[in-house]
């Protein structure tokens, strides 16, 4: 039977996350193990210091892991040690808020976790929500009940783009497909095949004047180049943005640089 790994960063008390194992358990063995707390915006940290508790917690009828490290930790746990092998597939998600462009898909914990999928020869599929309106209201709104529909409805579009990757295999030469959903999405909305929109953020954290900082983001991204075809201009058309990505490559240098740097 096939199986599948659930992660994601938002943790193990995430709306998202029993609606999204529900949904995808008609695609075979599912095994949740998420952070027992948020570990947003933490990459594909690895907890090199110190020891992670795992623990196994019920919701909805659904055993699952705690587990006390970052999203990556949690698949390297997960896949040497509470499963007897490494599953077939990592889906990590659904994000609370979107992974649109280069700045938010290179520090996102949703995104990080298919990464180490691919670092121990996995596929991996990011899975994450755009908010609606003030994003302060949303996180809020999220938590409630009303939210469920929405929840369900989403874990639903992506447990159908699980079961295509399962039924054709893991696109060659690809470590992560992110995929980018509106949150009014339904299966009738149009999918498309994006580029990574370049973007870049500003400071993330804020003094308090006695020399200690906390995270504090005003959620505006700065974009760069042309987003004709990008995840970015999907998304703000309405449409799902699936993003094939490959992180371990190399840039192309001018003849000028290559004559600074060479010897």
């Amino acid at each position: 039977m096939t199986s599948l790994l659930i992660t994601n960063d938002d943790g193990i008390d995430s709306p998202a996350l029993v609606p999204f194992a529900h949904a995808v358990e008609r695609l075979g063995a599912v095994t949740v193990a998420a952070p027992s707390g948020e570990r947003s915006w933490i990459g594909k940290a690895i907890s090199k210091v110190g020891t992670i508790p795992t623990d196994t917690v019920a919701r909805d009828g659904l055993e699952m892991w705690s587990v006390g490290g970052t999203p990556a930790d949690c698949v390297q746990i997960a896949s040497f040690g509470l499963l007897e092998a490494k599953p077939d597939l990592v889906l990590s998600g659904i994000n609370i808020g979107s992974n649109k462009g280069s700045a938010f898909a290179s520090g996102s914990g949703t995104l990080g976790a298919a990464l180490e999928a691919a670092n121990i020869g996995v596929g991996g599929i990011a899975f994450s929500a755009m908010s609606v309106g003030d994003w302060e209201q949303w996180v809020e709104w999220v938590e409630t009940e009303d939210a469920l529909e929405m929840w369900t409805r989403l874990a639903g579009v992506a447990a159908d783009i699980a079961s295509g990757i399962l039924a054709t295999g893991f696109p060659t030469g690809v470590d992560v497909l992110s995929v980018n959903m509106p949150a009014d999405a339904d299966l009738t909305t149009p999918r498309r095949i994006t580029t990574l929109g370049r973007t870049r953020y500003g400071s993330l954290f804020a003094g308090n004047g006695s020399g200690a900082y906390s995270h504090s983001f005003d959620g505006i991204l700065h974009t760069e180049g042309d987003l004709a075809g990008s995840d970015i201009e999907v998304l703000d058309e309405g449409m799902i943005s699936i993003t094939p990505i490959r992180f371990a490559s190399t840039a192309p240098l001018s003849d000028s640089f290559r004559r600074v740097l060479e010897t």
